[in-house]
């Protein structure tokens, strides 16, 4: 029996956004209390970016944002967490609600907006967890800052993120603050990938470790676009992609009444968009470059389907609201070659 099938019901009671709230601080005191949450599937190792990773199963950015239950979630047998995305400074976020679930549907709409405690308060907690397996940390702009000084806050991110992360993840492609998807169009992105290639290197040589870069990029692009963007991160050398964020579509959940509401739609039907991505980006890359797959992995034959077209890691968070910690093991087992 799983017992995240008892719990669930529960939750799904609650507002979207207040369960997962309640679910991190199940989490953090979970950890603290020592309950055996670890999964028994351990997976294969295999090295990524420079990186070790001792199973290819991930959690995706946006469900830590602060790093609040990095210790709880890291006993669930993912090979790695991304916390974030988180900005240089706090900022509250969209007006609430903001999350809404599509249970019929497997899938989540949110318009979350960035909402964290910013950069220093997570640098702060991060220094005194216990977790030591590889850590993303996501990051992006502030929502009242231009779109022309966006380089400015990702610097400044990168700068304070570099000495506590495993790696870093650059999300340009939220569809839920003003304008942030402008930054995938080829002059915008080449301004930023080369001034946070530059400060890498300055980075590097400070701190003694190299931390490797990925992007972030939507599920919304064109083949013309994809292309683009794999010329612009093969020309700054830049060490991963993402693929992919929420969409702006609606593509699957057309009958559902809450297929109205804005921002990012995640879950299961995102899976066939985002790994066609993967799949004209893996062309477009021509293994130069690896991809992290995330978007519609809800269940383990997904997780594999993203391996087959190019991905080298997955990672999940909308199919851990449905499916519980077991969808952990069940990925690991699934991509396990």
């Amino acid at each position: 029996m799983n017992p995240y099938a008892l719990i669930r019901p529960l939750l799904f009671t609650l507002d979207a956004e207040c369960a997962h709230e309640l679910t991190l601080g199940l989490l953090a005191i979970g950890d603290s209390l020592g309950l055996p949450l670890r999964s028994s599937v351990r997976g294969n190792p295999v090295e990524v970016m420079g990186l070790k990773f001792p199973n290819r199963v991930g959690l995706a950015a946006g469900l830590d944002k602060n790093g609040t239950a990095v210790d709880g979630l890291g006993r669930l047998g993912f090979g790695f967490l991304e916390v974030g995305t988180v900005t240089p400074r706090p900022q509250p976020g969209n007006p609430k609600p903001r999350m809404f679930r599509l249970p019929e549907h497997e899938a989540i709409i949110n318009r979350m907006g960035f909402n964290n405690a910013g950069i220093d308060a997570l640098c702060e907690r991060l220094a005194h967890v216990r977790y030591r397996g590889i850590l993303g940390i996501n990051i992006g702009k502030n929502f009242d800052t231009p779109i022309e000084q966006a380089v400015d806050d990702y610097l400044l991110c990168l700068d304070k993120a570099y000495a506590r992360a495993s790696y870093i993840a650059v999300n340009i492609s939220s569809p839920n603050t003003r304008n942030l998807r402008q930054l995938q169009g080829t002059s915008e992105l080449d301004a930023l990938l080369g001034a946070l290639k530059f400060r890498q290197t300055a980075l590097a040589d400070q701190h003694g470790k190299y931390v490797p870069l990925a992007l972030k990029i939507a599920p919304d692009l064109d083949v013309r676009q994809i292309a683009n963007i794999a010329d612009a991160l093969r020309r700054h050398r830049i060490d991963a992609v993402i693929a992919t964020n929420t969409t702006l579509g609606r593509e699957g959940v057309e009958t559902s009444p809450l297929a109205v509401e804005a921002g990012g739609l995640s879950g299961a039907p995102l899976f066939e968009k985002s790994t066609a991505v993967i799949r004209s980006l893996a062309r477009a890359l021509a293994g130069e470059l690896p991809i992290i797959a995330s978007g519609g992995v809800t269940n383990g034959e997904r997780a594999r389907a993203k391996l087959e077209v190019g991905a080298a890691l997955v990672q999940i968070y909308s199919g851990l609201i449905y499916k519980g910690p077991q969808l952990v093991a069940e990925c690991i087992d699934a991509t396990n070659i």
